[in-house]
């Protein structure tokens, strides 16, 4: 099976894609979406459009998880960034029906044994985890690998996880 996280945003859209190899993850690449400040939002939606479809034609993953957004203060990032998040989940929903979402709790909880974990705590034990010689880059390609890693070491309880 062939996973792909997204860490959703509209600056920087991290994703990366892990393999399921006997029930243990396998790093197969990450990196990050980008849209420049400047370009107007519609257009930087577009972008975000295009770049997710071309990596679901390249990697072809099996199911697609997304890091669910927390926002504490800002409403103008939250907007903005939803707008984003929902731009992927309907490239992704046009490839698939096998969506799937976790809290940053939740993915903190499953990587690094402990929810409120610090996300340097969390890069790191990716690093561990899928035997890699440094940690994912930027921060948010190794926030959507954590997310992928998540969804493999689901298991079967996976499908609780299902985008409703």
């Amino acid at each position: 099976m062939r996973v792909l996280g997204i860490d959703p945003g509209l600056a920087t859209m991290g994703w990366g894609v892990v393999d399921e190899k006997q029930g243990t993850p396998e790093y197969v690449s990450c990196g990050a979406i980008r849209t420049p400040a400047g370009m107007p939002l519609s257009s930087r939606l577009v972008s975000i459009d295009r770049q997710l479809g071309d990596l679901l034609n390249r990697y072809q993953p099996d199911e697609i998880v997304f890091e669910e957004l927390f926002f504490a203060r800002n409403v103008t990032t939250a907007f903005t960034v939803g707008a984003a998040r929902g731009v992927a989940i309907a490239v992704c929903a046009r490839y698939t029906d096998a969506l799937f979402e976790y809290t940053p709790m939740q993915i903190k909880l499953a990587v690094v044994g402990y929810g409120h974990a610090e996300k340097q705590q969390v890069q790191q034990m990716i690093k561990m985890i899928l035997r890699l010689p440094g940690v994912p880059s930027p921060d948010d390609a190794a926030d959507a690998v954590a997310a992928a890693v998540t969804h493999v070491n689901a298991g079967r309880a996976r499908f609780q996880f299902r985008m409703k």
